[in-house]
């Protein structure tokens, strides 16, 4: 399904046959909605799971103009408008997670629940660059290019080896965003900080870390953990996409979170 969304076409798929409350699944960068499958299968008898694709991933157009990780946060709003959810529960992974927290400190009154997972508070000075770099060498080589240096850090030598199938799905969802909206999210993430907000969201949050993200380290999300008042820290025997390498126990995580609102 197709919404003009902040002047952007945005894909989002809806499964509602639970009818239940709504939950919003957020995708990394260089991904798309696919990457929740698995977990909209799994929440989808007693819940309304929305999903979607950011500007300039998947179906969604690219972005004519800059934007920032507060504008993502906007247009997640307004999707919600449009499709007539009051309020959701939100699960947002690497830059979806940067999204996820902005949207709880931007539209408090939009969230019950806040899932970070594989993201942190913030982007230091010195990895700022690399962000940079990155898009840089998207616009120029194309994002197939980016492929297989990013699958070596999103999952383990272990479950790359035992399943290929996901592995090359994955990639090739990597290679198909368009250069210039990969470059675009890539200027965003590099511009992240949510220090100064975090103490002011007050949903019940889950932080999920993988034990092997060298990308975003465990002690990086823990940050969050550790300033959103009572959130709770989680980690996963994964490297950066955990809803995948370890699926079961992630959905098991996140279904005892989402059942148990103390």
């Amino acid at each position: 399904m197709q919404l003009t969304i902040n002047r952007i076409d945005t894909r989002y798929v809806l499964d509602n046959e639970g009818g239940g409350p709504w939950l919003t699944f957020i995708h990394q960068l260089g991904g798309d909605h696919s990457v929740w499958d698995q977990m909209a299968g799994y929440f989808r008898e007693r819940f309304t799971v929305l999903r979607y694709d950011l500007r300039g991933h998947g179906d969604t157009t690219v972005s004519t103009d800059a934007f920032s990780i507060d504008d993502l946060a906007d247009d997640l709003a307004e999707l919600l408008d449009r499709v007539g959810a009051p309020s959701t529960h939100v699960v947002g992974l690497s830059i979806g997670g940067m999204i996820a927290q902005t949207f709880a400190a931007n539209h408090a009154d939009r969230v019950d629940s806040l899932t970070v997972v594989g993201a942190p508070a913030f982007i230091p000075d010195d990895a700022r660059p690399t962000f940079a770099q990155r898009a840089a060498h998207a616009r120029e080589h194309g994002t197939t290019s980016l492929a297989d240096a990013t699958l070596e850090r999103w999952m383990t030598p272990d479950f790359r080896k035992a399943h290929p199938e996901v592995v090359e799905q994955i990639g090739e969802t990597i290679a198909r965003t368009p250069a210039e909206g990969f470059a675009r999210a890539a200027e965003a993430v590099s511009r992240f900080d949510m220090r100064d907000k975090l103490r002011n969201i007050d949903a019940r949050t889950l932080v999920i870390a993988g034990e092997h993200d060298s990308g975003t380290p465990p002690a990086a999300s823990k940050v969050i953990a550790d300033t959103v008042p009572g959130a709770r820290f989680e980690t996963l025997d994964a490297a950066h996409l955990s809803p995948v390498e370890q699926s079961q126990r992630f959905s098991a995580l996140l279904d005892s979170f989402l059942r148990n609102p103390i």
